[in-house]
């Protein structure tokens, strides 16, 4: 496994507790991000190092560069069609791209004059942003707000075959720190390190 991880106690104390933050591991070159898939999807990304085979580009699909945000929407892998969980390393110019570009799901006046103006950007953008609550491991609310993108379109395309390094199938990691998940010992949980972006 190529990630880098870290206790999460450790991480949990660094972290800001409140407020908008992007949480990820990153470097010059990269940033990664997370999805859950079905066997069938995941298996053939982390094999072939691309999205293909049943891979939907009609549909929008969810990035989340917050692990624990991953965990709580897949059950730590234990939820149907979303078992095998991904680790994208993806360029990390492509990232910015698509941070840029990013259209808020939700209207909001500090943003656009009025709610058409809103609707017309929302329509246009092929990357919308959603800031929703963060997630402890037990899947409980925080008061931090973690980011995820929803791609389609030519951005869908770009990302699943031209914007990604690698793709690791973390399934296994996951199944592993479920343990310590389960058993309420989070002394011994480890996730992937993360610091703000």
């Amino acid at each position: 496994m190529n990630i880098i991880t870290e206790p999460y106690s450790m991480q949990n104390e660094r972290w800001p507790q409140s407020g908008r933050h992007i949480l990820a591991q990153y470097d010059e070159q990269s940033v990664v991000v997370y999805q859950a898939y079905r066997p069938s999807i995941g298996h053939f990304a982390a094999h072939n190092g691309y999205f293909g085979d049943n891979f939907s580009f009609t549909r929008m699909s969810w990035v989340k560069p917050g692990f624990l945000w991953m965990m709580y929407r897949n059950g730590w892998g234990t939820k149907e069609n979303q078992e095998v969980t991904l680790a994208i390393h993806i360029k990390r110019a492509a990232f910015d791209e698509i941070v840029a570009q990013a259209v808020p799901s939700t209207y909001q006046q500090k943003l656009y004059t009025t709610t058409e103006e809103w609707k017309q950007a929302l329509e246009r953008s092929h990357v919308r942003v959603q800031w929703d609550p963060d997630h402890d491991p037990s899947g409980a609310k925080v008061e931090r707000r973690a980011l995820q993108l929803g791609l389609r379109g030519p951005v869908l395309a770009q990302y699943a075959r031209e914007w990604i390094i690698a793709i690791e199938d973390i399934s296994d990691f996951v199944s592993e720190q479920r343990q310590h998940v389960l058993s309420g010992d989070y002394t011994q949980l480890i996730i992937p390190r993360e610091t703000m972006y």
